[in-house]
C-alpha cells in the first residue's frame, strides 16, 4: 500500500520504519535546531522542514545510526534556513523559552537556591546562544546530545580533528564568558602593621 506525500509517494512498510527511526529522535532534532536558530517556532519550521526532507530521501538510507543521518539532516536544515531567513550576524537570541526547560524545584529547596541555579541556567544558556554557530552546534551535540565525537563529524560532515578543535574553541570562550561574572570582585585591603594601618 502507498501513501501520496507531498510530492513523493511512500510506501506503508517505509512509512513504518521511518517513524520507527526517527520519532524516537525528534527532541534532539528540535535541541539542535532550537540552539541554531534561537527560536522556538523556527525550530519547529526547521523540524518539520527536516522531516519531509528526510522522508522524501529516505531510500537513500543505510540503515545505521539513524540518529546521526536524522540530525545531519536537519542540521543541513537549520543552516538553509538560516541562509535564505537570517544573515549570519544578525541571529537573535529570543529570550522567551529555553532550550534547558526550568524544572520545577523540590520543596526542601530554598527560594534563594532556586534564584540563583535559575540565574545560573539563564547566563550558561546566553553563553551558549553567543557563540559562533559553528561552536555552537558541536556544544550542544557532544554536552547536550551527548553524541560521540564520530557521530558529530558525520552530522556536521567535518573531520574528527575539527570537531574536537571547534570543540575545544567552544570550551574556551565559554570558560572566557562566563569566569569573568564568577570570579569574586578583589578589593586592595590595606596591610595591618604592629603600629598600626599603612
Amino acid at each position: 500500500m502507498t501513501q501520496q506525500r507531498g510530492l513523493f509517494v511512500v510506501e506503508s512498510d517505509d512509512l513504518r520504519r521511518f517513524e520507527a527511526l526517527v520519532i524516537p529522535h525528534l527532541d534532539a532534532a528540535y535541541n539542535l535546531a532550537r540552539w541554531l536558530t534561537r527560536n522556538d517556532q523556527d525550530a519547529q519550521d526547521v523540524v518539520q522542514e527536516a522531516s519531509m526532507r528526510a522522508m522524501r530521501y529516505f531510500g537513500g538510507f543505510r540503515g545505521d545510526q539513524a540518529r546521526a543521518w536524522w540530525l545531519q539532516i536537519v542540521r543541513h536544515t537549520c543552516y538553509a534556513w538560516l541562509k535564505e531567513n537570517r544573515p549570519a550576524d544578525v541571529v537573535a537570541f529570543d529570550d522567551g523559552e529555553d532550550a534547558w526547560r526550568e524544572v520545577a524545584a523540590p520543596a526542601a529547596d530554598e527560594p534563594h537556591a532556586v534564584a540563583v541555579r535559575n540565574a545560573d541556567r539563564l547566563q550558561i544558556n546566553q553563553a551558549i546562544a553567543a557563540l559562533p554557530v559553528v561552536y555552537r552546534e558541536v556544544l550542544v551535540l557532544r554536552e547536550l546530545e551527548d553524541l560521540s565525537y564520530k557521530d558529530i563529524a558525520r552530522i556536521a560532515d567535518i573531520p574528527i580533528d575539527t570537531v574536537m578543535s571547534r570543540l575545544a574553541r567552544a570550551r574556551s570562550l565559554l570558560r572566557q564568558m562566563l569566569l569573568p561574572a564568577a570570579r569574586p570582585v578583589l578589593r586592595t585591603v590595606a596591610r595591618s602593621t604592629p603600629g598600626g594601618v599603612k
